[in-house]
């Protein structure tokens, strides 16, 4: 079976996966997030908004349901508010959707992993965003959820001389520097290692590379072909982290 993400419920992704799909939408978990407005006329969150804003990526997709649907980003407080939750347990008691999954960071994600209502946590995990390993993860083992790793190469920021502060891997970057991991001397090298760390890290079970490549996934394929990182490796990254990391060193959404 092949899995593919319909990128983030915006812009014209879910039209243009609905017509690759076609007929063979047996041949495919489908998985897809809601959560903000996105062009609706509502507030984010709005329990409304959240049931036409599923409703719409089913008619986008050509689909009468998707295998998993993550809430995008919803904050701690609206959470505990319990509206958005039941939303999206009704839209799975309807069949218009499978599973039900989170997508976040920070206490928000520890807080949603908590309520046992998820059944699976898409969150930042990498070489220079290491706060969820401590924070979360060990919740989502004991609920024996799927873990989705996202930006688990840390957008590749050590590739870069330079780079601005408004720009999106700045945080990691600049992190980066103060790491000082001393594999990323060799950017080849530095993917691969990046890759198995994250895949290593008790409780992922997946990850989402981005590329505008098409052919990157079979190179990421042959970089995992080694198996988990050495114990020794992990762990030598993971003292890095501890010793460098400071207070506001928080997972990014």
């Amino acid at each position: 079976m092949l899995i593919h993400k319909a990128a983030e419920c915006y812009g014209n992704s879910e039209e243009l996966i609905g017509k690759v799909l076609g007929g063979r939408r047996s041949d495919y978990y489908l998985f897809t997030k809601c959560g903000h407005s996105s062009g609706l006329d509502y507030p984010d969150w709005d329990l409304l908004m959240l049931e036409k804003s599923i409703d719409r990526s089913l008619k986008r997709l050509k689909t009468d349901y998707v295998d998993m649907i993550h809430l995008h980003s919803c904050r701690e407080e609206v959470l505990r508010e319990g509206g958005v939750i039941e939303v999206l347990q009704r839209a799975k008691q309807a069949d218009k959707i499978r599973y039900i999954g989170y997508s976040g960071d920070r206490k928000d994600a520890r807080y949603a992993v908590q309520t046992g209502v998820f059944d699976s946590l898409e969150t930042s995990v990498n070489i220079a965003d290491q706060e969820v390993i401590d924070l979360t993860l060990n919740e989502a083992i004991k609920r024996n959820m799927g873990v989705t790793a996202k930006r688990p190469i840390a957008n590749a920021a050590w590739t870069f001389e330079s780079m601005g502060e408004t720009e999106y891997p700045y945080i990691y970057w600049n992190r980066l520097r103060d790491l000082g991991y001393g594999f990323l001397a060799d950017n080849q090298n530095g993917v691969e290692i990046a890759l198995r760390f994250t895949l290593s890290t008790p409780g992922v079970h997946t990850a989402i590379v981005g590329t505008k490549n098409p052919d990157r996934w079979q190179q990421n394929a042959a970089l995992l072909e080694k198996g988990p990182l050495p114990r020794e490796q992990y762990e030598e990254i993971r003292s890095i982290w501890r010793s460098t990391a400071g207070p506001d060193w928080v997972g990014q959404t």
